[in-house]
């Protein structure tokens, strides 16, 4: 293994208009990036515009460049708000557009819903596995009623700080060995 730094995506799991998970993925990536152990960036799939599994022919760009994009990295977190028990349709939707690009790579989850957005959080556990991404222990979870203000405006609590950390040092070791995997 080099010294290069790994990749690691912050994927942002919704697409809806007034989402909050940019407010949260920015939050994580500036806790990330004090850390200097790891080149991070924020994935938003909206940036896509990935049309639904299955209604075209595949040959829109937004997938081959989500592809590409999902290969470049070495790991992921994922930014996963709850709706109705599980994750978005838009995130289901990006995680389907692709296979290998996620293989042998680690990833975090970061949640929010009303209660805190666990259920979710599990529904992409059994679906990082059959992906083949391994996903860590530590599972920061936020609510929509202590750590939001209106529900719109983020405002995380201190004690989430070592959480997200803690989570990030499991992403980078998972995210080291796995590299080993895929050259």
């Amino acid at each position: 293994m080099t010294n290069d730094k790994l990749n690691i995506g912050i994927i942002l799991g919704s697409t809806r208009k007034g989402r909050v998970s940019p407010q949260v993925g920015e939050w994580v990536k500036r806790i990330a990036d004090k850390r200097g152990d790891a080149n991070y960036e924020i994935v938003d799939i909206s940036d896509f515009q990935l049309p639904f599994l299955g209604t075209t022919d595949g040959t829109e760009p937004g997938i081959a460049a989500w592809n590409e994009k999902l290969f470049s990295l070495d790991g992921f977190v994922f930014i996963v708000q709850e709706y109705n028990h599980s994750i978005t349709g838009a995130l289901k939707n990006a995680l389907d557009f692709a296979r290998e690009a996620w293989n042998n790579k680690a990833a975090g989850i970061v949640s929010y819903g009303s209660t805190g957005g666990a259920r979710a959080a599990e529904h992409l556990r059994g679906i990082c596995a059959e992906l083949l991404i391994a996903d860590v222990k530590v599972h920061p979870t936020l609510s929509l009623f202590t750590d939001f203000e209106n529900f719109t405006t983020f405002k995380p609590a201190e004690l989430h700080l070592k959480n997200v950390n803690l989570m990030v040092d499991q992403v980078i070791a998972w995210s080291g060995a796995l590299k080993t995997l895929r050259k």
